[in-house]
């Protein structure tokens, strides 16, 4: 095992959810954290809830799509920790809707916020933790990258391809002592929920043709609310990551997750699609 004490972790999408609990967890473990997010007060009050001294986080604040922003979040750690030890890539959000209404242009920010801006400052990263051949990348990706469902298409693809994007970093860094792994959240309570329905209202609320759809899609939400974890579920496994010689190539939690994963490969596609609703 890895101790996290004494390790620099950057974490994307800090200011609260998931990003929030694991700067928590690994606070306590003694990691150095850099959280980085665009709400500046939220990370803020975070940062000094964590470390009022100052002395073993820093926030940066700044939006992940933006190659300024994540150039001087770079900079920032290297030039107050001098070294990278892990990144968390957690920033992302998610459309949902109808493909045939949701506009390209929305798809491709999507795909901007949750892929191409991850990989973007993984690029940043890397040849700092492949200099000193040591260093973890922790993808946060979803239980949805596996298993798809209508009207979610979208946000699901984009953690689809974080699956091949993570399979192929992994690979591509192992000769430099480089760890990629993935974690993939089930039902997690957030606001990222309440993000998501706020981005997307402008498509359900005018699906048109879908509408009918969307009583039976939003009535299962609302029984996932039953089985869903908490933030810090997640939390456990990205310091599971962080502090595991060998981590796993996938995480996945709390334990709904792994029922689903486990059923997506052990059954046909329409029998799973029949058990989780998405046909009558």
């Amino acid at each position: 095992m890895r101790p996290l004490n004494g390790q620099v972790i950057i974490i994307t999408g800090a200011s609260a959810g998931i990003g929030a609990a694991t700067a928590r967890r690994l606070t306590r473990g003694g990691a150095r954290i850099v959280i980085t997010a665009r709400r500046a007060e939220l990370l803020d009050t975070l940062a000094r809830e964590l470390d009022p001294s100052g002395a073993g986080v820093l926030a940066v604040a700044g939006d992940v799509t933006n190659a300024t922003d994540r150039e001087k979040l770079v900079a920032a750690t290297v030039e107050k920790f001098g070294r990278i030890d892990g990144l968390v890539n957690n920033a992302g959000y998610g459309t949902r809707g109808p493909v045939e209404i949701v506009p390209v242009a929305a798809i491709r920010k999507n795909f901007e916020t949750n892929l191409f801006s991850l990989i973007a400052l993984t690029q940043l990263v890397l040849p700092h933790m492949r200099g000193r051949g040591d260093g973890c990348i922790v993808n946060i990706g979803s239980v949805a990258g596996k298993i798809a469902r209508p009207l979610s298409s979208i946000y699901d693809s984009t953690k689809h391809a974080l699956e091949a994007v993570t399979d192929g970093l992994r690979g591509e860094l192992k000769p430099f002592g480089v760890r990629v792994t993935l974690i993939r959240p089930g039902f997690i309570v957030t606001e990222f929920i309440d993000a998501a329905s706020r981005a997307s209202d402008q498509y359900t609320d005018h699906a048109g043709p879908y509408t009918p759809y969307l009583a039976g899609f939003r009535a299962g939400y609302k029984k996932l609310r039953l089985v869903a974890g908490v933030p810090d579920d997640i939390a456990r496994l990205v310091e599971k990551a962080l502090t595991a010689n060998h981590p796993a190539a996938r995480y996945s939690g709390p334990f709904h997750a792994k029922i689903f994963l486990l059923l997506k490969w052990l059954l046909p596609d329409r029998a799973l699609e029949f058990i989780i609703r998405l046909r009558k």
